[in-house]
Parts: structure tokens; C-alpha cells; sequence
């Protein structure tokens, strides 16, 4: 479903070359729930812009769903990333002058999707989160776990293959954070293929795979 071969990424800064991935390989089935963890610098936010298609790799094969996207222009990333991915970050990236309502039928909107459709699978997306009670109100007017439970119904409106979350509980207290990784369950327990960002061990228990990373390279991965 997902497989990078061989992947090495570096960035150019001035003349010097750094280095961030290294001979990089990994295949993740589909509707599997895997945790990325490693120290900071190890490259866990390069491999998951990389796998969500907002960067490319300096060389190497990234095969999604059995399509090579490892050459494929900015606008053929943007079309298969709003089709194919969901994000959820640890900041919401909210918009604070769109009420939840707004805010999680935005992917349906760049999708070109009729007004009547958007309106509907919003409210579902947000019913879906336990928060269809709340559809009206503003980002300021949200708790942090209400908040990270609108950015996933965003992040599933599209019934997305892959759900991307990037430290995802790092801003909440551990009570909510439970409330928000029982619904990431939900979803794969449905299908859905979670990635995950975590320094929490305790957060990396609900997955059933586990990849540590250090300097660049996979040196760990284990299933539970």
C-alpha cells in the first residue's frame, strides 16, 4: 500500500548539504497502525511530510498505492494528497474565522464538492467525533481536544486511505489525549491505514507497529 525503497533525502542550505534520510526502506500495509518515534533530529517529520506528499526525496522510489508519485508534479501531489491523505497536526491549524463546521469541510472545498454534499459530510465528519453539538462554534470557542477533534474530522472527510498525525496529543492532557487516540482506534478498527508521530511511549501503545528512528535510519521496528 505504502513503500519507500532506498529513499535518501538531503537539504541545501547555502553550499552544505544536510543529510536527513538515509537508505531508507519501509512497506506499510493497508488499515495497519503504526507509531514513529526517535529523538529529535532523527528525521520522524521529514518520513511523514514525505509519506503525506508535502516534500519529495532526493532519490530513491515512493510507491502509494501501487502508483509511483516519486516524479510526479506539484499539482499531480496536490490532487492524490487531497484524495488519498488526512492530516492531523499537534497545533490544529484551525482557521479562526471559520466556525467547525467551516473548518472541516475545507478539504471538500479545494475537492470543488457542491455546497448541499460539503454541508452533509461535514456534519457527519463532526457527528463522527462527538461534536455535532458544536458545528457553530468558533476555534476560540473550543477546548484543545475539541479543537483536535474538529482537525480529525477534517482529516476523514475525504474517506481518506491514510490518516497522518504529527504529534497529535502533544498539546493536550492526558485525559483528552486518551479521548482523541480512542477515535484514531476507531478509525483504523474501520480501515483506516494511522500513521502516527509520537515522543509519548504511552501514545505509541495504541499502535500495533512501532518504528524507531535515529539519525535517518530505521533502526527499530517492532509489532506488538
Amino acid at each position: 500500500m505504502l513503500q519507500l525503497h532506498n529513499v535518501y533525502k538531503t537539504y541545501k542550505s547555502d553550499a552544505i548539504q544536510v543529510p536527513v534520510l538515509h537508505h531508507l526502506s519501509l512497506l506499510i500495509e493497508q488499515g495497519e497502525f503504526v507509531a514513529i518515534m526517535g529523538p529529535s533530529g532523527s528525521g520522524k517529520s521529514t518520513l511523514m511530510s514525505i509519506i503525506g506528499l508535502l516534500d519529495t526525496i532526493t532519490s530513491g522510489t515512493y510507491l502509494l498505492n501501487g502508483q509511483d508519485v516519486s516524479a510526479s508534479s506539484d499539482k499531480e501531489l496536490a490532487q492524490y494528497r487531497n484524495k488519498h491523505i488526512g492530516f492531523v497536526f499537534q497545533q490544529f491549524h484551525l482557521l479562526p474565522r471559520l466556525n467547525a463546521l467551516a473548518n472541516t469541510e475545507l478539504p471538500l472545498i479545494y475537492a470543488r464538492e457542491k455546497k448541499r454534499s460539503r454541508m452533509d459530510k461535514a456534519y457527519r465528519a463532526l457527528e463522527k467525533v462527538g461534536l455535532s453539538d458544536r458545528m457553530n462554534h468558533y476555534p476560540n470557542q473550543l477546548s484543545g481536544g475539541q479543537k483536535q477533534r474538529v482537525a480529525i474530522a477534517r482529516a476523514i472527510i475525504n474517506n481518506p486511505d491514510v490518516i497522518l498525525a504529527d504529534e497529535p496529543t502533544g498539546s493536550l492532557d492526558s485525559k483528552t489525549g486518551e479521548q482523541v487516540m480512542s477515535i484514531f482506534s476507531e478509525c483504523n478498527r474501520e480501515g483506516k491505514t494511522i500513521i502516527l508521530v509520537t515522543h509519548e511511549p504511552e501514545i505509541a501503545q495504541y499502535a500495533q507497529r512501532t518504528i524507531l528512528l535515529r539519525d535517518g535510519i530505521v533502526v527499530e521496528d517492532r509489532r506488538v
